[in-house]
């Protein structure tokens, strides 16, 4: 899940009839401070110069004053000053912590500053106020603020308390300045376990797993104590470094020091568990804590969602609701997520109501994710009308809309909403560019990809990556560009990766260059010699080429490898339920849909429906007949079992064959049907005889 970060608002403080607001009392203040400061300055003045204009009107010399006298008045001058300074310091102060109570924490800062500027380091500026100081910094994350605020602190020879040391430690970690903090706590004259939980906390956020786990054991060895918040810590370091054998170490020490029960190392403990690869010791953990609560709730789907049990996180789900347990916005984040793998179009519209229902009509999270669903599962036109009402819209809801009409084949829509982001001050990022050139590549749009993959680095400064790279290769491709294709390879600032040889040996495919695709092919044997795909891409390349020896050399490599064509799986969602079929799959259970596929075959027939034989699927065992392949026997049930108006969602197990791309497509026309198919290459939308991918993929 993508998290986003919301702009700041200052929060609008309600004005009350009887009394003035905490807003106008803090100008009242400051206004009275500076009047104050005015009038004892122009006293002062005034007295010395009245002083002087008598000596002057009598004719008098002024008497010689002796030097003790002297400095008894320059005592006495200072020391005004000094309580004037003071009370007028005093009074920023107490404004400073109320601006931070009413969290208009950047106000807060700039009368810092202020009050740094006038006083110089002569004013005794107090705990609370310090305080304060750290709570603005830490909720602006301002660099600036955390070396101002501190620079004030040694310079003035303020001798902060232990809690003011972890307080001003925690600002330096929250800000992001771990070298400084490092620095701070090695050098504290005093530590508790405060301080040790933050720095191994801070470690932790910001990577650095090994380091966290030495500072946890030198810990350990100084005084043998551990609150459940340094357990919770520990377990994300180990579910970081995904290794269990630590995380394992600490489970035991928490049940010895009688925490393991904490809520807050309960969800740790999953999430650790989770992470690591073992979901069976992840639900014993959930199954005995005291209480489930919604973190807890949601630990456990993220996890098995993590593994792929999408089906098994979507029961949990149902879980949670019957068990009266709130859900939060997370919650609904999540299970959209899982309906955009499963395909499940009523689970997700499920969501979406439950989401609204809740009070998170507006969250961003959730909102770019069902932006994501819709996008994908063939109803951009909801896509976009959700993505309109969103109040706020961070850089992920746009690529999720930019990435939608890509794989829709609406290139010029696409282009259209990227070029609104600029107009609208969003930045974009690498993933913006791998949608909008990808989204050119699908539908043709050669121009405008090159004048955008050109200004990624002179316009956005964003360095263009190996996925960047890829698109150009895939738009070349269809163009029949091979040998431009295999130049940008060639000429890559890098060494080539899998998918760029990969979009190489698509487009070879496509165009029939045996050559050239077998090159690209020994390029990506060497990078995954594991990989069946990449043999079975090779081996459609010599079979549309009729080039049966070098095909048979290909299978002889295959068994020699170990590797085998395994069957070809789809599933369709129908009536919130998940059926399976599998390719050559002619059981009893299907006599129904199979009569019902023959005579779809019949009916696209006068189409101009060809069966292609001359191609294989990766990952698939081709023993069998192209009538039963897994796709076409998932469409025939959907079409028994669905009405005339609803579109069919299939996800599949395996690159759609040429054959079933044809057949599928020419189904969507003769009955009237939208069909959407996520295979293991990309996203097809069926709709009248045509498909978004521009018979390319």
């Amino acid at each position: 899940m993508d998290i986003a970060l919301l702009p700041y608002q200052k929060p609008s403080i309600v004005e009350s009839s009887s009394r003035p607001s905490t807003d106008v009392k803090i100008l009242q203040d400051r206004h009275l401070i500076s009047r104050s400061y005015s009038l004892n300055t122009r006293k002062c003045r005034a007295h010395a110069s009245g002083i002087s204009c008598s000596s002057v009107e009598h004719g008098l010399h002024p008497k010689p004053k002796p030097k003790p006298q002297k400095v008894g008045y320059d005592v006495v001058k200072k020391e005004a000053n000094f309580e004037h300074t003071k009370g007028y310091s005093s009074g920023l102060c107490g404004q400073i912590e109320k601006l931070v109570l009413c969290k208009r924490y950047r106000d807060a800062l700039e009368l810092f500053e202020i009050l740094e500027i006038e006083c110089q380091y002569d004013v005794h500026v107090g705990k609370s106020t310090y305080d304060a100081l750290v709570d603005a910094c830490i909720s602006l994350k301002s660099i600036r603020g955390v070396k101002r605020v501190f620079g004030y602190m040694v310079n003035s020879g303020f001798e902060p308390d232990l809690y003011l040391r972890n307080r001003v430690l925690l600002m330096h970690v929250k800000c992001g300045m771990m070298i400084d903090a490092r620095v701070l706590f090695d050098e504290m004259p005093e530590r508790n376990l405060v301080s040790w939980n933050t720095i191994m906390a801070g470690l932790v956020d910001c990577g650095d797993y090994m380091d966290a786990f030495r500072l946890f054991l030198v810990m350990w060895e100084e005084q043998s104590e551990a609150s459940s918040r340094t357990f919770a810590t520990m377990m994300r370091a180990s579910a970081g470094l995904e290794t269990i054998f630590p995380g394992q170490q600490l489970h035991a020490c928490a049940i010895k020091m009688d925490v393991s029960q904490d809520i807050f190392v309960s969800c740790a403990l999953i999430d650790m568990y989770s992470k690591c690869g073992s979901i069976e010791d992840a639900q014993c953990v959930f199954d005995v804590m005291p209480e489930k609560t919604t973190v807890g709730w949601n630990t456990i789907i993220a996890g098995y969602a993590l593994h792929g049990y999408s089906e098994e996180a979507l029961d949990l789900y149902y879980e949670m609701q019957d068990s009266g347990v709130k859900m939060d916005h997370f919650t609904f984040s999540m299970i959209v997520r899982i309906c955009t793998r499963l395909a499940s179009l009523e689970h997700a519209k499920q969501a979406h109501a439950g989401l609204v229902r809740h009070g998170f009509g507006q969250d961003i999270v959730a909102n770019t994710a069902l932006v994501d669903f819709y996008s994908k599962w063939g109803r951009i036109e909801d896509a976009r009308n959700l993505f309109e009402k969103m109040h706020l819209k961070n850089v992920i809801s746009w690529n999720a809309l930019i990435a939608g009409y890509g794989n829709h084949g609406r290139g010029l829509e696409a282009l259209e909403l990227f070029n609104r982001m600029i107009s609208e001050r969003m930045t974009p990022n690498h993933v913006t560019f791998l949608a909008v050139l990808s989204a050119c590549s699908y539908s043709g749009l050669s121009d405008q990809g090159w004048e955008i993959f050109e200004s990624m680095g002179t316009d956005f400064k964003v360095k263009p990556r190996a996925m960047h790279y890829a698109c150009m290769i895939e738009l070349l491709g269809r163009e029949g560009l091979l040998d431009e294709a295999f130049a940008l390879i060639r000429d890559a600032p890098f060494k080539p990766t899998v998918n760029m040889w990969a979009a190489l040996l698509t487009a070879c495919r496509v165009h029939k260059n045996l050559e050239l695709g077998k090159f690209a092919a020994e390029k990506i044997y060497g990078m995954e010699p594991e990989k069946l795909s990449n043999y079975v891409v090779l081996l459609n390349i010599y079979n549309s080429c009729g080039k049966r020896e070098e095909a048979a050399s290909v299978f002889h490599t295959l068994k020699k490898k170990g590797l085998r064509m395994l069957p070809a799986c789809t599933w369709i969602d129908v009536k919130k339920q998940q059926h399976m079929f599998i390719s050559g799959d002619k059981s009893k259970s299907h006599v129904q849909i199979i009569r019902n596929l023959k005579k779809l075959m019949l009916k696209i027939a006068d189409h101009g429906y060809v069966p292609k034989k001359n191609s294989l699927l990766p990952d698939v065992d081709e023993q069998q007949m192209s009538l039963y392949h897994s796709e076409k026997l998932a469409v025939s049930y959907g079409l028994i079992n669905t009405t005339s108006s609803t579109p069919l969602h299939l996800v599949q197990s395996h690159r759609i064959c040429d054959d079933c791309h044809l057949a599928v497509k020419l189904m969507a026309k003769a009955t009237g049907r939208v069909i959407v198919v996520r295979d293991a290459s990309r996203f097809h939308r069926f709709e009248d005889g045509k498909c978004s991918c521009g018979d390319y993929w």
